[in-house]
């Protein structure tokens, strides 16, 4: 009896439960889960370029634009969102500061119209409505600008540093909504500076 009682024991203790199983199968499919990529939720940059002509500059860029969870339940309710552009170009010097001679702002503001159920994007005096958020910051995700410079501006064979970012500008939400971003990660997406050198 003690002999069969062992090998048995043995056999167990060399075969994992079933409650072992199922539970290692759950962390499995959980790690995995948190592993697999997601789409970020943010705005990045995802390339930035610019050409320099005799009198002015193109900025050509595009980012990568995700709303959280939060922002689209906001806009969803009718609330604008405000994005704000910068740009600026930066000529180094070694013997002083260096000079800021190119500055750029460009502002979107992103809305939805409850009734006609259409988004609605905004910069300057144009205006363009889109069916779904996702074409609306296609297109937002999208820049290509001309600016204007006095001639003579850019040097030839001079090396000059650009900087671009995009972010939520939140100063320009609903006073009770401003007090709700305090602290709250959710509200707060913008890019990081991207950083190039150009030459003319």
């Amino acid at each position: 009896m003690t002999a069969f009682s062992t090998r048995c024991c043995r056999r167990l203790a060399q075969r994992p439960s079933a409650w072992l199983l199922a539970a290692l199968t759950a962390c499995w499919f959980a790690l995995a889960a948190f592993a697999a990529p997601v789409h970020a939720q943010g705005i990045e940059v995802k390339r930035a370029s610019m050409i320099f002509l005799e009198d002015a500059y193109v900025l050509d860029a595009e980012f990568d634009i995700a709303l959280t969870h939060t922002l689209e339940d906001v806009l969803s309710k009718g609330v604008p969102l405000y994005f704000r552009l910068e740009f600026e170009l930066i000529r180094p010097r070694w013997y002083w500061f260096n000079e800021r001679i190119a500055f750029l702002q460009q502002e979107y503001r992103l809305s939805f119209n409850a009734l006609t159920r259409q988004y609605r994007l905004g910069t300057g005096n144009l205006h363009q409505n889109f069916e779904t958020l996702a074409e609306a910051l296609e297109v937002m995700s999208r820049l290509r600008r001309r600016q204007e410079m006095e001639p003579g501006t850019f040097r030839r064979a001079e090396t000059y540093n650009a900087a671009l970012r995009m972010r939520l500008d939140t100063s320009q939400l609903p006073k009770p909504f401003q007090l709700s971003a305090l602290g709250a990660r959710e509200w707060y997406i913008g890019s990081d500076w991207a950083r190039w050198t150009v030459t003319p």
